[in-house]
């Protein structure tokens, strides 16, 4: 069965499209595509992206936090293992979301044509934008899930707020799949692609992923504070740490607009490359 087929399937019924002809309300079409399409390809390559963060925690946060100890993060010293474990998280999920978002979606739209035939059913734009962000997200939520397992287990979440990480994650994840497929549909060759290793690798680096803020000149500090990893980092941080005040909320506003911006772009760019 083509994959038209299958999304024409899932629907129970044509409908009209919504909000100008951008939706039909049928999103779950793809995203039960794509996971099936995953499940029965690309799952161990999925499941291989867990491990990253896993190793940079053991041989920097048990490694190198033998050598380094204790931190001081919110007022508190704490164990520099705990200092980078919700850090590695929140860049589990970043990284989840991103790979999914881009190099996926970039073969769909410029070698698979997947788009044009789902647009060619009676689904809508933000329904594949929906959809494919939805997926992203899922492989970032079960990166962050795996996570925080090995967190518990080598006794890194230090307060009962860590239970409010994985729905921080999940919106991180959000953000940065919509992001990140916003800019795919944007590129058009592979040499473009390389832009966004070229821009998640030093964001990775010195979003106070390792080491605090402080450590940087205060100009630098503010170019860091505008990075979205950094505002994913101090939310996930505050949250394992214990240290929570109103300031995270601030960080929550952000990648809710960071992921209501990106699902914009995205669907208006889809209606413009197949259906303008």
């Amino acid at each position: 069965m083509s994959t038209v087929d299958h999304a024409a399937e899932l629907r129970t019924g044509a409908r009209p499209l919504r909000g100008g002809g951008l939706y039909a309300g049928n999103a779950r079409a793809v995203v039960h595509r794509g996971w099936r399409a995953t499940r029965s390809t690309n799952w161990l390559v999925m499941v291989s992206g867990l491990f990253e963060p896993i190793f940079y925690l053991l041989s920097l946060g048990v490694g190198l936090g033998g050598l380094v100890g204790t931190v001081t993060s919110g007022g508190e010293e704490i164990p520099y293992a705990a200092f980078i474990a919700p850090a590695l998280l929140a860049v589990a999920a970043m990284n989840g979301a991103i790979y999914d978002s881009t190099w996926n979606v970039f073969f769909k739209i410029r070698f698979a044509k997947l788009y044009e035939g789902m647009l060619a059913t009676s689904l809508g734009p933000l329904d594949v934008a929906l959809g494919e962000i939805v997926l992203a997200l899922l492989r970032g939520g079960l990166y962050a899930v795996g996570f925080m397992a090995v967190m518990q287990v080598l006794g890194l979440n230090l307060s009962w707020w860590a239970l409010l990480a994985l729905p921080s994650v999940l919106l991180i994840a959000f953000g940065f799949a919509s992001v990140g497929m916003a800019v795919t549909s944007c590129l058009k060759t592979f040499q473009q692609m390389d832009w966004i290793n070229f821009v998640m690798l030093p964001m990775f680096l010195f979003s106070a992923t390792f080491y605090p803020l402080s450590v940087y000149p205060e100009p630098i500090q503010r170019v860091v504070q505008a990075l979205p990893l950094w505002h994913g980092v101090e939310l996930v941080r505050g949250l394992t740490t214990g240290a929570v005040d109103a300031g995270l909320w601030w960080h929550v506003l952000y990648f809710a607009v960071m992921a209501a911006v990106g699902t914009w772009f995205t669907t208006r760019r889809l209606r413009a490359l197949f259906l303008g």
